[in-house]
Formats: structure tokens, C-alpha cells, sequence
């Protein structure tokens, strides 16, 4: 499967569709597009609200493409690389339109940052989701602030040590999914009705609810470019190149 992004519009919905070969894993040219994606489609004055998904019914997402960290070799390649992660949650935040996230299976890295982005997220049960960046040698730090704005600083700080996976039933009560249900087919069904409803609501008062709940976070922009920069230094590292190669290794040999 070619990495791609695809945007449809339903019913004053645009429904917006990520894929990639490895567990939708993110490379920067497909950042870049997302990112721009977001933008234009929250531009159109006929949509009233926005759809994040990711192709397959498996893992969502699997956060940063290992396959480009291990090809970065120079500090601005890769603040490029990071601050691509930034202009998707960005655009997410500034679109102003409602984005709604599916989420069909497990989320590590930078697809809990996309999860937290959201404005109302579904999930099923297998949803399980962890943020992992500390195994590479890097942190969570371009998502940190999307992550904690959900969940707190606290719970932040103990998901980017332990790098655990914590369950859908636990992100659901950490405010990151806001219905979780036992399969794709009922999350489909639940999340159909929803944009159903969406799409009929005013115009004016989803921009109002979108401007008023993002309200705080304009300081994001400006914490971003050393956030950025946190990532984009420690994964030139030999250490952190050597922690890739033995987690894909781990990975072929399943």
C-alpha cells in the first residue's frame, strides 16, 4: 500500500483518510499533507465538520515512520521531520471546524498526539494506546501539551516514563475518547448517527464551541519550536538510530 492522504466530502462532512504501510506510521511527506489536508478543508464554507481516520481496520496509528528517523542525519531535516507532527495538531487546533477522530486499534507516539487533537474522539475497546518515544531515546515533547491539555501533567509525565499501554476503558475515563464501543462495526454505527447530528447543528455556534474550547493553548506556538528541537537532536544520537533498529528487528520477528 502507497502512503496516502484522501478527502471526501459527505454530507457537509469531509471526511479526511491517512494510510501507510507499516501501521499507518507517519513519514514527513505525509505530515506535510495531512497537515495542509486539515487547512483547506476547514476553509470550505460547506463543511461543518471535519473526520480523522486512518485506513484499515488494525492499528490507527503508529506514530513516526522508524523507516525516515533512521534516514535523518542533519539537525534541520530533522526539525522538518518534527515540526511536521506540530503543523498537523496545529491545523487540527486552528482549522475551525469540529475534527472528530476514529480511532480502530491500538495508538503509540504521535497518533495519541492526533487522538488528543481531537475534539471528540471514538474508539473501540482494542484501542489501547501508549506513548512510546522513550523507548527510541526521544520523549513525547511536540504532543506533550495536546496530550496533557487532555489527561493532566501528571499522567503525561507517568505515560512518556513508563511507556505502558493503557486501555481504551482508561483513556475514555482520562477525557481522550469520548466513545469507546466493543467493535469497528458498532463504532461505526454510533459515529454515523453522531455526524448524522453534526451536520445539522448551526454553523456559528460549532465555530463558537470550537474557538471557546481551545481557548488557553495559544502559547502551544510558541512552546513548538524548542519542543521541536528536544526531538530533533536526541534522535541523531547513534543511541537512539540503535533503539530503532532492534525495535524493528523485534518487530520482523513476530
Amino acid at each position: 500500500m502507497e502512503a496516502f492522504v484522501t478527502s471526501e466530502i459527505k454530507n457537509n462532512i469531509a471526511e479526511i483518510t491517512f494510510g501507510t504501510q507499516k501501521s499507518n506510521s507517519l513519514p514527513g511527506e505525509i505530515l506535510e499533507k495531512l497537515a495542509q489536508t486539515i487547512l483547506d478543508e476547514g476553509e470550505k464554507p460547506e463543511v461543518r465538520a471535519i473526520l480523522l481516520k486512518s485506513e484499515g481496520d488494525k492499528a490507527f496509528c503508529a506514530g513516526a515512520s522508524f523507516d525516515e528517523l533512521l534516514e535523518i542525519e542533519e539537525l534541520e531535516t530533522s526539525k522538518k521531520f518534527f515540526g511536521g507532527f506540530a503543523k498537523v495538531l496545529k491545523a487540527m487546533r486552528t482549522c475551525g471546524k469540529i475534527v472528530v477522530v476514529r480511532v480502530q486499534g491500538k495508538t503509540t507516539g504521535g497518533g495519541v498526539g492526533i487522538a488528543c487533537g481531537a475534539d471528540y474522539c471514538f474508539a473501540t475497546k482494542d484501542s489501547a494506546l501508549a506513548l512510546t518515544e522513550i523507548n527510541l531515546g526521544i520523549g513525547p515533547f511536540v504532543i506533550g501539551p495536546y496530550v496533557e491539555r487532555k489527561i493532566g501533567k501528571s499522567q503525561f509525565t507517568a505515560m512518556a516514563i513508563d511507556a505502558d499501554f493503557r486501555s481504551a476503558d482508561w483513556a475514555e475515563t482520562h477525557n481522550i475518547y469520548h466513545s469507546v464501543s466493543e467493535n469497528i462495526s458498532e463504532m461505526d454505527s454510533k459515529l454515523s448517527e453522531f455526524l448524522h447530528n453534526l451536520s445539522t447543528r448551526s454553523e456559528d455556534a460549532l465555530t463558537l464551541i470550537k474557538k471557546v474550547s481551545w481557548e488557553g493553548t495559544e502559547h502551544f506556538n510558541e512552546l513548538m519550536p524548542e519542543r521541536i528541537h528536544m526531538s530533533a537532536s536526541l534522535i541523531l544520537e547513534d543511541s537512539a538510530k540503535q533503539n530503532i533498529e532492534k525495535i524493528k528487528e523485534r518487530l520482523r520477528a513476530k
